[in-house]
């Protein structure tokens, strides 16, 4: 019996640095990508003083989406989404270029407003960043830049400002030195740019600050190859400047950890965000997992819309590599009552320890569906490797190296960035306790304990006679007591 294959969606996007494809398909309840096509285009750089796009700027457009084309004609049209951003808008003769593109493609381009881009960029976002209440996102493009404050699905604020990383490329490098006097030039000028609407976004404030820009996704790269985390601030932008800063001329740049293709916009893009830090007083902020063909893409989805990202990820994951759910919902059950009964937060220090606890216990036995000797080293490759809508990169890691260690051979964790070393190694020893007080895979045959906390010295009080009747559980109880105690992290059994 032939299963029915699952329909494949595109979006395009026709930015004003690159033009970009994105092909995915719908299966259990998640987005799988399968195709990601990015060509640099820089129709920004092609227009004139008075906004007339070159000749050459067209073709260089035409001949991208004539290479998309291919990709299109097996896609059902009403799966398709094409739009035209910031230079489409401003260009004077927009039609002439979107005339012939819509005949190589096939299907109109639909050329949107500054608001809608906000818009569409905040679904993308919130359809793959968790987190709970409001958060700022930023998103740099090649000649505008989009702020939005938004809450759940719903947006509060948008907003779509008249520069990007190409256009102030052109008006603040054009000479390609990178000194002071163009950096500060660049950033006073974002500043002006961003003084409109400042009032009304710090009025509204926000609790998270996500970047879904090339500028910040190569910021992030950046930090990763030198050794930071990922977590993007102030003093690690004007520590970038100072490293871009060292080179005279544009074309000299070398940053460790990025790419040449990047190069060009980064001093631009970096300008633009270190006024938008500065300006808006941003503490920090992380990369989202999606923006603009994001949220084109789950428009065309409906069924994906559900508040709790991670929830609906967890459940795509279980569904598509057929684990025990249930089980999975029992061990996270039992973690969650042994870290109340250490002190909950005050314990585990951070609030995202206990998200990320539940997560890998509904996750945790994933390698098994590869092989079960090896079962926690699988576990650790597929949540690093994974796409998991709601989580960080930094996140995933760090529920890899737990998942590695959720049974036998206990070692300490590897330096990560998600949680303090010492949340993290509570964490993992939670976790282990879960798994083995739930070996019969039931509620109902758990035993009745008590776990006292104190700082690192964990008594853990069970059931005389539940040890009887699972003298195995019993062992292997006795033996992690051994394991964590030989580790410096006390555990005692008590009857």
């Amino acid at each position: 019996m032939n299963q029915a294959v699952s329909p494949l969606y595109a979006a395009i996007d026709l930015g004003s640095n690159s033009f970009h494809m994105l092909v995915v398909r719908h299966i259990d309840g998640s987005i799988q990508t399968m195709a990601k096509i990015k060509r640099k285009v820089r129709l920004a750089a092609g227009l004139d003083e008075n906004n007339a796009l070159s000749l050459e700027a067209m073709q260089r457009g035409w001949d991208c989406l004539s290479l998309f084309a291919e990709r299109l004609q097996d896609i059902p049209s009403e799966n398709i989404r094409i739009v035209g951003t910031a230079t489409l808008r401003t260009a004077t003769n927009a039609n002439q270029f979107l005339e012939k593109a819509n005949q190589i493609l096939g299907k109109e381009i639909n050329v949107i407003s500054g608001e809608e881009e906000a818009a569409t960029i905040y679904k993308g976002v919130a359809h793959t960043s968790g987190g709970i209440g409001r958060r700022l996102v930023v998103d740099i493009g090649g000649a505008s830049t989009e702020l939005i404050i938004g809450e759940g699905f719903d947006a509060k604020a948008l907003t779509s400002l008249k520069m990007g990383c190409v256009t102030w490329l052109e008006r603040y490098f054009k000479d390609r030195q990178l000194n002071h006097n163009n950096f500060d030039h660049a950033i006073q000028a974002a500043k002006e740019t961003l003084q409109p609407i400042l009032q009304q976004y710090t009025d509204l404030g926000w609790d998270v600050c996500v970047g879904a820009s090339g500028t910040v996704q190569a910021l992030q790269e950046i930090m990763l190859a030198q050794g930071m985390d990922e977590v993007i601030t102030l003093a690690k932008l004007k520590r970038l400047q100072k490293q871009a800063m060292m080179a005279d001329h544009l074309e000299e740049l070398e940053i460790e950890g990025l790419t040449l293709e990047r190069a060009l916009v980064f001093p631009s893009g970096l300008s633009i965000l270190i006024a938008i830090f500065e300006l808006l007083e941003i503490e920090s902020m992380t990369l989202a997992g999606g923006a603009l063909r994001e949220g084109m893409v789950y428009e065309m989805v409906p069924e994906l819309r559900q508040d709790d990202i991670r929830a609906r990820t967890l459940c795509s994951v279980q569904t598509r590599y057929q684990l025990d759910s249930s089980y999975g919902a029992q061990v996270a059950a039992l973690a969650n009552k042994l870290l109340e009964q250490c002190g909950g937060d005050t314990w585990i220090k951070e609030c995202q320890g206990a998200m990320l606890l539940e997560s890998i216990a509904h996750l945790h036995e994933i390698g098994l569906t590869i092989d079960f000797k090896k079962g926690g080293e699988h576990s650790a490759y597929l949540l690093s490797h994974l796409d998991l809508p709601g989580y960080t990169r930094a996140q995933k890691h760090f529920m890899a190296e737990v998942a590695r260690r959720y049974r036998d051979q206990l070692s300490s964790l590897p330096e990560q960035y998600a949680l303090s070393a010492l949340s993290g190694k509570r964490v993992l020893r939670l976790l282990r306790l879960a798994v083995l007080l739930t070996h019969r895979r039931n509620p109902d045959l758990e035993p009745s304990f008590t776990l006292h906390a104190e700082d690192d010295k964990l008594t853990l009080c069970i059931d005389k006679a539940w040890l009887v009747a699972n003298p195995l559980t019993a062992a292997e109880l006795e033996i992690e007591a051994h394991r964590q105690s030989d580790m410096g992290w006390p555990l005692s059994l008590v009857e």
